[in-house]
């Protein structure tokens, strides 16, 4: 009888309470089992080093040489899957960039609800970071896309889903958009507050208007509606203007938001007038959301393989058929362009 591989945890934090309670906590999953701890960027190097782990948590905050720091020097000689452990701030948006997979929030230690919640997060997020691609963890920089506006483009609505891996991908795709392009509403999933944080984050970042969705906000040339971390987002059509409306729910696909609940609206209200991309990220949420887009008369596109960090979700939708085009996240921005061209 074969038995399974456990996942090699490296846990890195200087507080050995926080040490021993994380590391407690993950070993209790049997497929997972913590080889070793380290207490700051140094020792981890060395630990990374004896016993070649499959993934590390890692605190941002630390003596000698903080988190983002350490992976910006560790990533290029040693690759390695790495889920950043970070406080309520930017911080983790500078270690994903810097080569980290994911993310989790700090819980609030005197609640037992959101210790419980934040060690299951954390399991599965360790055991989707196992998988990761990191060939294509940095990207070049992106020329933006030289382009002639043409007028059916006020009607035309883009839609993008992406999970691990999501924040650089769509990072690198709103680099190279034009900042008049038709109106982009996105979900990436990620918890409450951070989302209104990359919002902003990425405002300052691209030549696009980017900011975290409320009801009622208008879907126009050259903004970017990101979904709230907590609150589903699915898309209105009023007379020839697209709206947003963002509600509370139960999970679909595990997820709040959900790509498959913006993506079903964008194909309802928008039909062959919408544009859908699904990029890395592990499970099957907007596949099918995507696949009704496209019978719906939207064009569609998904990363490949080879760019994606996680091959869950374009893999599910392109095994579908709801992928009309498949290519690396570099000639993404290309074909949502050419889409636009094309009635």
């Amino acid at each position: 009888m074969m038995t399974m591989k456990k996942i090699k945890v490296l846990v890195v934090d200087d507080s050995i309470l926080y040490r021993e309670f994380i590391s407690k906590a993950i070993s209790a999953d049997p497929g997972i089992e913590v080889v070793a701890t380290a207490t700051d960027p140094y020792d981890a190097r060395d630990k990374i080093v004896k016993y070649q782990p499959d993934v590390m948590t890692l605190d941002v905050e630390m003596p000698k040489m903080n988190g983002i720091e350490f992976l910006r020097k560790l990533m290029p000689q040693y690759p390695l899957p790495v889920i950043v452990i970070s406080a309520l701030n930017e911080n983790v948006f500078d270690a994903l960039n810097a080569g980290a997979v994911e993310f989790v929030a700090k819980p609030d230690m005197k609640a037992d609800k959101s210790i419980e919640s934040y060690i299951n997060e954390l399991v599965i997020k360790i055991k989707i970071a196992s998988t990761a691609n990191l060939s294509q963890w940095k990207m070049d920089a992106k020329k933006v896309i030289s382009h002639t506006i043409m007028p059916h483009w006020e009607n035309k609505i883009i839609a993008i889903g992406a999970s691990t891996g999501g924040t650089e991908a769509i990072l690198a795709i709103l680099e190279s958009l034009p900042n008049d392009m038709p109106g982009i509403v996105i979900v990436q999933h990620m918890p409450p507050v951070f989302t209104k944080m990359y919002a902003q984050r990425l405002d300052n970042s691209v030549g696009l208007h980017v900011k975290e969705a409320q009801t009622g906000d208008i879907v126009q040339k050259g903004c970017v509606l990101i979904a709230p971390g907590d609150q589903h987002m699915k898309v209105v059509k009023l007379g020839s203007t697209y709206k947003v409306e963002c509600f509370k729910g139960e999970k679909v696909n595990g997820h709040c938001p959900s790509v498959d609940v913006l993506f079903q609206s964008v194909a309802q209200e928008a039909g062959k007038d919408a544009i859908g991309v699904i990029l890395t990220g592990m499970g099957y949420d907007g596949a099918k959301g995507l696949l009704a887009m496209r019978r719906n008369g939207a064009r569609t596109a998904g990363q490949n393989e080879q760019s994606s960090v996680v091959y869950g979700m374009p893999k599910v939708a392109y095994d579908l058929g709801a992928v009309e085009q498949q290519a690396s996240l570099e000639n993404i921005p290309q074909i949502i362009y050419s889409f636009l061209n094309l009635r």
